[in-house]
Parts: C-alpha cells; sequence; structure tokens
C-alpha cells in the first residue's frame, strides 16, 4: 500500500498543514503503509499553457521542463493520493492549483459519461483508485471548507477515483500553539489523526468515530475568535 501526499502549503513543512499531515502519516505508517510526503513548494512547477500539447502534439507529455513529470510519476505509482492544502480564498493554495492544473496529461481529450450519465475525459492511464484530502483554516467554522468539500468530490469523479477520506480542521492557527494549556487538546487530535492513518491504510476508509473526533472544536468559538484578534493586534503594534 502506496500512500502519497501531496502538500500544498507554500511554508511547507513550517506549515500548520504539515503538523496535520506528520500525525496522519505516522497512523498509516504504523499499520504497514508506504508513506510520502512531498512538498511541492520545494519542487518547480510552472503554470499550465493551456496549449493542449499534452493531448495532441505529446500526447501524455507536457511540454514544460519542470518537477512535473516526476511528481505525476509518482501519482500514477500510488495506491491513494492525499492533497494537502491550506485554505486560502474559500480554495487549494496557488501551489496546488498549479499542481492540479499540470496533471491534465493523465487525461485523454475524449470524452466519456460516468456513472451518473455526465460527461468527462477518458483516463489515459491507470490513476490511483482512491483519493483523500487533508485541509486546515485560520477560521473557526468547519463550514469554512464547502466549497473545498464539493471542489474534491468533482476532482474525485473526474479522475476515475473514489474519495475515501476528508479531514477539515478549522482553528487550524491552535496546531502550533506553545500554550501550556493547549498542549493536551492539540495532543489528543493528533492522536486522532494517527488513528485515521491506520484506519485508512487498513480499511481503505475512515470510521465514523474518528471523523467525529476529528470534526469538534479544538476550543470554544468565542475563545478562538478573541484569541485570533487579540494576536493580530500585538502584531500591528510592533
Amino acid at each position: 500500500m502506496k500512500i502519497t501526499v501531496f502538500n500544498g502549503s507554500p511554508r511547507a513543512e513550517r506549515g500548520n498543514t504539515h503538523i496535520m499531515v506528520e500525525s496522519f502519516l505516522k497512523g498509516a505508517s504504523a499499520a504497514g503503509a508506504d508513506v510520502e510526503n512531498i512538498f511541492l513548494a520545494k519542487k518547480k512547477i510552472g503554470h499550465c499553457l493551456g496549449c493542449f500539447s499534452c493531448w495532441i502534439k505529446t500526447p501524455g507529455e507536457c511540454v514544460i521542463k519542470d518537477d512535473m513529470k516526476e511528481l505525476l510519476q509518482k501519482e500514477i505509482a500510488s495506491d491513494i493520493i492525499i492533497f494537502a492544502t491550506p485554505l486560502y480564498v474559500d480554495n487549494v493554495s496557488g501551489i496546488m492549483k498549479d499542481f492540479m492544473d499540470r496533471s491534465i496529461p493523465l487525461a485523454d481529450p475524449h470524452f466519456e459519461k460516468d456513472p451518473n450519465g455526465q460527461a468527462r475525459h477518458v483516463s489515459r492511464i491507470k490513476r490511483p483508485g482512491k483519493m483523500g484530502v487533508i485541509a486546515n483554516a485560520g477560521f473557526p467554522e468547519q463550514d469554512q471548507f464547502q466549497v473545498l468539500k464539493l471542489l474534491f468530490k468533482r476532482i474525485a469523479r473526474a479522475a476515475h477515483s473514489e474519495l475515501v477520506a476528508e479531514i477539515y480542521k478549522g482553528e487550524g492557527e491552535l496546531l502550533k500553539s506553545k500554550n501550556e494549556k493547549l498542549a493536551p487538546i492539540i495532543e489528543k487530535y493528533k492522536e486522532s489523526l494517527v488513528k485515521a492513518g491506520a484506519e485508512l491504510a487498513k480499511n481503505l476508509k475512515l470510521s465514523e468515530e474518528t471523523m467525529r473526533e476529528l470534526e469538534k472544536p479544538l476550543i470554544p468559538y468565542e475563545d478562538y475568535v478573541r484569541g485570533v484578534n487579540q494576536s493580530w493586534d500585538k502584531e500591528l503594534k510592533k
């Protein structure tokens, strides 16, 4: 079982996204999966040119010579791929969007109907049959991920894949907090992420119990909002 995470945080290992991914992969690895965490911020990924060369002139191969060829090979070699991203303007990060756009060579330009009768592109090659998403936001509410939830359902459909894991975390700024009072809360959440990674590796899905644990707010809404605003006030006074 090969699980590959494509981490789209511009802050790479310094980001809140990595804190989530690290714990998740710890569980998956302990359960026997071969795991890899790829920081897209450390890769050279150009913008898609929209030239259609990967469909017409050089089928399956992009004209841009950068790190995407290697990244697509890693995607193809995986059993499960995980998109990890911070929430930026209700969407994925810019780096992640470039990565997604540059995955177009894996598709054939011809149309076919999906199981619901809607058109999608034919898959050029066999792609990972399952995918997941890990995302966090500075906002407190889980409702902030409405766009991502729809987006990744559509991406899975287009990629002929099954969306088997969705982990979204509001109050993401707390994940790297140095507050000793919050330490047990953050540790408990990380333990739930470890559990989720193990479940995915073993069962190819997350249990309802684990999902409920992951959805719980870390601290009350009012406390979080007040703390965030006070933190920004301090930064603005510097």
